[in-house]
């Protein structure tokens, strides 16, 4: 009798162990360690203007007090890592993020964030069990608007939850150069993907995925969807990028385009993908040097050109 019954609990605990996501290990996290490029190399600082480190210095001030007031807010972790992060000290946005996962292993939206910073410190595999693992958690839970930590002249977000958690993970996929992948991620993005700024920029790495897989039929595809009438109130970047691919600018129209290195990885990755797409080797290759000259490394664009030249060149 009593081992029937013991049997009978085994039988009702063992499928849920066997369903239940597992949650990437913990690590140590040491703020102060330098990150390093793809290629193994030191990234400099990034001076920030005196009035932005005021300004995110007084926000991450008053995360800290939210959190101190109410430590049961995953909310108010969760403001504190990405603070953090807007100064620049991603160690340390990670170390706060990985504290409130030890408090709420499963809620999606902390894997989330420091799966994202796990992408910009370079950390490509624990980026992936993270938003992997975020991406198991979503499983059966409703989408949710995410708030803009640094918003747009309009003021309204324009992602959520759900695309962002696709959205990183098929670009770590990309880095990685795992294609089949990030196309499955972007394509899973674009299904939560609510509006216009959020569908182009999907749209766009996923143009390129699909070049790169020798998918020119499902590129084609793509960029008769963009069509004409998209509402966009800050990825007009990426939005060009797909008017070029479909023809209708010149790279050299992009280039154009911004000086600063912000704005330079971005169109300029674009491009550099372009040329490489049509022939010209050279001058994309070229074009990505300039883009990692530059001191935004931070910058997905940045990320991808970095991962290219380092697989073909090396450190």
């Amino acid at each position: 009798m009593r081992a029937a019954l013991l049997l009978s609990v085994l039988l009702l605990v063992l499928p849920q162990c066997a369903t239940a996501p597992s949650a990437p290990p913990r690590e140590m996290v040491d703020p102060a360690r330098p990150v390093l490029s793809l290629c193994g190399e030191p990234l400099g600082e990034i001076a920030l203007s005196e009035e932005q480190r005021v300004e995110q210095t007084t926000k991450l001030e008053e995360a800290r007090a939210e959190l101190a007031n109410d430590p049961s807010s995953v909310e108010a972790h969760i403001w504190v890592g990405r603070r953090l992060g807007y100064l620049w000290r991603y160690r340390e946005a990670i170390a706060a993020l990985t504290d409130a996962i030890e408090r709420f292993p499963g809620d999606p939206r902390l894997y989330r964030h420091r799966g994202h910073r796990y992408l910009t410190i370079r950390e490509l595999d624990r980026a992936v069990a993270d938003l992997s693992h975020a991406a198991e958690l979503m499983k059966g839970r409703a989408d949710e608007v995410e708030p803009d930590g640094l918003p747009n002249a309009a003021g309204v977000p324009t992602s959520t939850l759900g695309s962002n958690i696709f959205y990183h993970l098929g670009l770590a996929h990309y880095l990685r150069g795992e294609f089949e992948a990030a196309e499955a991620s972007y394509r899973r993005c674009l299904e939560y993907a609510t509006t216009d700024d959020m569908w182009v920029a999907t749209c766009d790495w996923l143009v390129m995925t699909l070049r790169r897989a020798g998918k020119e039929a499902a590129v084609r595809e793509m960029l008769e969807a963009v069509g004409e009438d998209r509402e966009i109130l800050e990825n007009h970047a990426y939005l060009d990028r797909l008017r070029m691919y479909q023809g209708r600018l010149e790279p050299e129209d992009l280039l154009s385009r911004g000086d600063g290195d912000l704005a330079i990885a971005t169109y300029g990755y674009g491009v550099a993908e372009y040329w490489l797409s049509v022939g010209r080797e050279e001058e994309a290759l070229a074009l990505m040097r300039r883009v990692t000259s530059g001191r935004y490394w931070p910058a997905f664009g940045y990320l991808a050109a970095e991962a290219e030249l380092c697989r073909r060149e090396g450190p």
